[in-house]
């Protein structure tokens, strides 16, 4: 369903990562769960863990209300502003009253965890004296002074609470990445201090040459490019390149069939490029920098092809991408994120300021 692919689209088996913790109360919750940072080709993309701390509920309420087919119906038709502005959830009341005992009962397990989860928190505090409703507040996708009934305020605060948060996770992706590379460095640099001067030396000798010898490289391809799309399907897709069909390829790589390529679905056409520079098999490829570069390459095409920015492309955007002068005539690539240059900047600073 379209909304499905909306509200999941944000989340990549990729980097791990945590986004912001909840600050309202002082109960430590993450709002995401740890991830394996796997490359995925495109024929083996499933159902993502979007890594909210209310993945599951928000899976099976989705899951509820495609069974009912009013409301699918009206998913199907619903544009992006009418899915996040809330107009959608007033649909509710006209679901079946099946689905709407399903809807309750689910939020009455999800009610139950989030209490469960509370008391564990305060269990390991030993504090007895904190009132568990009020800390109910904290938890923003779900309507908690009504916690027997799910009703259109519950749908509406669970696409605006998944929404938001998932709109800040190439960001939050982004930081997280950086946090990473200062810290290695640090380690690094740390380690050298307890070498002698020869010993150093070495150390540094090896560095210097292990980054020359990542650089070397054959040519990366301009992500999204015609170079680039032709290379996958020639040897990801086994066909003859001189055969190349645009449209074709979209359907071939639209792996859900949902007329879109999302950008999980995009950034599995990269990892082609990406083998050019990483190898999962060497230790001294790092497998978190190479997300991270996939990562950059979706981010730009979705920049040049998404072109009403709702983080679908379409059939007509894409098409329209292929006619372009930088579809034929690109630019070149430079790998390397500014992340690891700006993490490279931060950490000087940050190191400069130690005693």
């Amino acid at each position: 369903m379209r909304w499905r692919t909306i509200l999941l689209q944000y989340c990549i088996l990729l980097v791990t990562c945590l986004l912001t913790a909840l600050q309202a109360v002082p109960i430590d919750i993450d709002k995401t769960k740890v991830q394996n940072t796997h490359p995925v080709e495109s024929a083996k993309i499933g159902p993502p863990d979007t890594g909210l701390y209310y993945d599951e509920y928000l899976k099976q309420v989705i899951e509820v209300l495609e069974t009912d087919q009013h409301f699918r119906e009206k998913l199907q038709k619903a544009d992006v502003e009418e899915i996040k502005s809330g107009r959608l959830s007033k649909e509710l009341d006209l679901v079946s009253h099946h689905v709407r005992t399903k809807l309750d009962e689910l939020k009455r397990q999800e009610v139950g965890r989030l209490r469960m989860l509370i008391k564990a928190k305060l269990d390991s505090f030993q504090d007895k004296g904190m009132d568990h409703q009020s800390l109910l507040k904290q938890f923003d996708h779900l309507n908690h002074l009504n916690p027997d009934k799910f009703e259109s305020t519950d749908l509406d605060m669970l696409i605006k609470a998944a929404t938001s948060d998932l709109e800040d996770y190439d960001k939050t992706r982004h930081e997280e990445f950086k946090k990473y590379e200062m810290m290695k460095e640090h380690e690094r640099r740390e380690y050298l201090k307890t070498l002698n001067e020869e010993k150093r030396k070495e150390e540094e000798s090896k560095f210097e040459e292990m980054k020359k010898k990542h650089e070397n490289h054959p040519k990366v391809n301009h992500p999204g490019s015609k170079d680039q799309l032709k290379e996958v399907w020639e040897e990801t897709d086994g066909l003859d390149p001189d055969d190349f069909d645009p449209k074709t390829f979209f359907k071939l790589h639209d792996v859900n069939s949902d007329g879109f390529l999302d950008e999980q679905e995009l950034e599995a056409l990269f990892t082609k490029e990406l083998e050019k520079v990483y190898d999962p098999k060497n230790e001294e490829d790092d497998m978190v920098e190479m997300e991270e570069e996939r990562l950059r390459m979706r981010e730009h095409v979705m920049n040049e092809v998404d072109t009403n920015k709702d983080r679908l492309v379409t059939l007509e955007e894409f098409l329209k991408a292929t006619e372009k002068k930088e579809f034929l005539e690109p630019d070149s690539w430079e790998m390397g994120s500014p992340s690891v240059a700006q993490a490279g900047a931060q950490w000087h600073d940050h190191s400069s300021l130690q005693p």
